[in-house]
Order: structure tokens, then C-alpha cells, then sequence
């Protein structure tokens, strides 16, 4: 017998074991003892593995007589236990029996999986029935529509009537802004504002510190008591920006991290001192210690929008003026291409001087010149989305960093 196949017959008793115990200590909470339990979860498991090994004729009478046993079983104990959870399980540990002998590691992950489901009933009725609201819940469909249904029928191809650009990729955008509020509000509900804000905004940065801002900037204006703690996560997000474009470069090309420290180095640290000192200012004011109300949105279709139409619109003008202006402006070519995103950018341009089509002088300049109109861009991202008093705190605070990134580039220089 080969090693896969000894391994698929090891991952079949182990499902069988794992769900099986699950389910009879769930018969020694009081529901009846008539149900399914470890040892019939068990060989449920083997008949699946048994019949996957026999062929397609024995697997189909396998699944046929566990699921008209799992029928006779929901009649007998339909009094006490209405529900059909065991039953399921039964069939669903008889199909992941046959596939563990085909893909054993994604049965076995399966299995765990359904075992954390089967043993979180309490917490998950608690979670979907006290803590949900149907505003939540309606809000959570909407971003499941919008990634599973939009999004594959959006053509991913440029067109000519949005000129030239990616529909699908526009839309991700805007489902990235969602999908970073969403975040923000989980992490508001569980840590409270100031904490659950500032890690939202952390490690939003890490996917767009652009997106970021706007979903802080958007929750600064509908929430005018989360001020602080939005702005917090706003800088938080920076952070995130100096530490990708630190990671980026220094993979690509280390000696080009070498010069370029300095200046990272400085932009970081007010990065992070505006962040800290934000977000002390945030958990120092009584009105962090109130929860969110149940009636709040997880996030605002209308704002993503807006902000999936202001990063096309400076792609399209990237594009159009990086074109006009010839393969040999580069340093242009990579300011233009910041406002939209400085890490494609600053990659693009160390893989240049990497391959020597770049001095390393001029591949400075135009990594900075991207972090600098990144910086633009999040100015507008915060003044479009939080509206002036938040973009003017956040574009303070913006300034200084790029200061402080040239200065440190003047520093390597004098």
C-alpha cells in the first residue's frame, strides 16, 4: 500500500474521531442518547473511505444508507431534538471519509472545521441573535454581493468609454474601502474605539493607506465623537506605508535601502509619534468608553464609490501625462504613478536601478517623488471623505513626513 493511500485511511479514523467526539459529548448535555456518537461518527467515516476505495457504485449505496439512516434518526428523536445538525454531520463525515482518500490534508481541514462550527453553537447563536443587528447583517450581503456577484461580471480589461481604464479594477477599489470599514467596525466592537481603530487603520495600510484614510475619514465625519480615534488610525495607516516601501525596496535591492534609510527612518518616526500621541489623545477622552451604537453601518457604499472614482480619475491622468512625457522621464513617470499607489512605484524604480537602467541618485528622487504625491493623494482622500478639519489634521501631519523624507535624502547628500 502506497504512503498516500496509508495516510488517507489515518485521515478518515482521525475525522471520524475528531466530529465523533464533538457530537458525543453534545449527547451529554442533555439532548437524547439515541443520537450518533463517537463511535458511529467513526465508522460513518470508514464507510465513506471504504466506498471511495471500491468505486463509484459502492460510494452511491454508502451515501444512500447513511442518509436514509440520518432520516430514520430524525424521526426518532424529532421530540427532543428538532433540529437536523447530527444528521448532517453524519453525511457530511461520510463524504469527507471518501475524500480524505483523494486529498486527505483538505479533509482533515474540513473536518476541523466543522468540529469548530458543531462545538460553537452557544457562542454563534449568542453572536448572530444578540450581537448582529439587521443593519449589519444587511450590510455584511451587500459586500458579499459585491465581491461574489459584481465583481465577476465586470469586465477585467480596460475600455474606452472609462478612458482606458479597468472597470474590475475600480470596483475593487471600492470594495477595499468596504472591506477596510468593515474591518474598522469589527475592531471598534471588539476593542472599543481607540484600540480597535488605530489596529484597524494599522493594518489596513498594509493593503492601501489611501483606502485607509478615506474609510477614517468617512467614519470622522459620520461620527464626529470618533475624531481621534479616526485620525489615530489615519496616522497608523503611514506607518504601515514606511514599513511596506521599507520591505519592498530592501528585497529588491538592499543597497538601495542603505540610502535610502534615512529618510524612511525620519518619516517613520513622525509617523509614529503622531500616531502614539493621536491615539493617547483618543483613549484619554470619556466618550472612547461608549460601544457603538447596534444601529451603526459596517461601512458606506456611497463613500467607496466616490473614492474608487478619484483613484481612477488620478490613474487615468498618471497615465495619460506619464505617455506625454517619454520612457526617459522617469522620475516624472513615478510621481505621476505615486498618486495612485508609491509601492508599485517605488518597486518599479529599484528594479530599474537593480537592472543599472537607473543611477541610484535618480532612483532616490523618484521613490521619494512617489511617497510624495502619495501623500497628495491622501490629503484629498481624507479632505473628499472626512472633509476639511480632518484632512487639515491629517495633512499636518502629511507635510511634516515629506519633509522629513527629503531632508533625510538632503542628509545623505551633505
Amino acid at each position: 500500500m502506497e504512503f498516500s493511500a496509508i495516510l488517507g485511511w489515518i485521515t478518515a479514523i482521525g475525522i471520524g474521531l475528531l466530529i465523533g467526539l464533538e457530537r458525543e459529548r453534545h449527547k451529554g448535555r442533555g439532548s437524547t442518547r439515541k443520537q450518533a456518537g463517537l463511535r458511529s461518527f467513526l465508522l460513518v467515516s470508514l464507510t465513506g473511505a471504504i466506498g471511495m476505495q471500491l468505486g463509484p457504485a459502492a460510494l452511491v449505496v454508502a451515501i444512500l444508507a447513511v442518509g436514509a439512516l440520518a432520516v430514520v434518526s430524525y424521526w426518532r428523536t424529532r421530540g427532543t431534538d428538532p433540529g437536523i445538525t447530527t444528521e448532517m454531520a453524519l453525511v457530511a463525515t461520510l463524504l469527507l471519509g471518501a475524500l480524505a482518500m483523494r486529498d486527505s490534508a483538505f479533509a482533515a481541514a474540513l473536518a476541523v472545521f466543522i468540529a469548530i462550527a458543531l462545538a460553537g453553537k452557544v457562542p454563534l447563536h449568542h453572536f448572530v441573535r444578540r450581537v448582529l443587528s439587521a443593519q449589519e447583517v444587511n450590510d455584511g450581503l451587500l459586500l458579499a454581493a459585491a465581491v461574489l456577484i459584481v465583481l465577476p461580471l465586470l469586465p477585467d480589461h480596460p475600455l474606452a468609454i472609462l478612458g482606458g481604464l479597468n472597470p474590475r479594477t475600480l470596483w475593487l477599489l471600492a470594495i477595499l474601502v468596504m472591506g477596510i470599514q468593515t474591518l474598522g467596525h469589527v475592531f471598534l466592537r471588539v476593542l472599543g474605539p481607540s484600540h480597535g481603530l488605530a489596529l484597524a487603520g494599522l493594518a489596513g495600510g498594509f493593503i492601501s493607506s489611501v483606502a485607509t484614510i478615506a474609510a477614517m475619514g468617512q467614519r470622522a465625519r459620520t461620527e464626529p465623537v470618533r475624531f481621534a480615534a479616526s485620525l489615530a488610525g489615519a496616522y497608523m495607516s503611514n506607518i504601515a506605508t514606511v514599513l511596506q516601501l521599507a520591505l519592498l525596496v530592501g528585497i529588491l535591492m538592499p543597497a538601495l535601502l542603505l540610502r535610502l534609510a534615512p529618510s524612511l527612518v525620519l518619516a517613520g518616526l513622525v509617523a509614529l509619534v503622531s500616531a502614539l500621541w493621536t491615539h493617547w489623545r483618543s483613549r484619554s477622552r470619556q466618550y472612547t468608553a461608549r460601544p457603538v451604537a447596534p444601529s451603526a453601518r459596517l461601512f458606506s457604499p456611497r463613500e467607496a464609490l466616490i473614492f474608487a472614482v478619484l483613484v481612477g480619475g488620478l490613474l487615468w491622468i498618471a497615465d495619460t501625462a506619464g505617455r506625454a512625457a517619454g520612457a526617459g522621464a522617469l522620475v516624472l513617470t513615478a510621481t505621476l504613478a505615486g498618486f495612485a499607489d508609491t509601492h508599485a512605484a517605488a518597486a518599479s524604480v529599484a528594479q530599474l536601478a537593480l537592472n543599472g537602467e537607473l543611477p541610484q541618485t535618480f532612483a532616490l528622487v523618484a521613490i521619494l517623488s512617489a511617497f510624495s504625491s502619495n501623500a497628495i493623494s491622501k490629503m484629498l482622500a481624507a479632505l473628499v471623505s472626512g472633509g476639511w478639519r480632518f484632512a487639515l489634521s491629517f495633512a499636518a501631519v502629511a507635510v511634516v513626513m515629506m519633509v522629513a523624507a527629503w531632508g533625510g535624502l538632503l542628509w545623505l547628500w551633505f
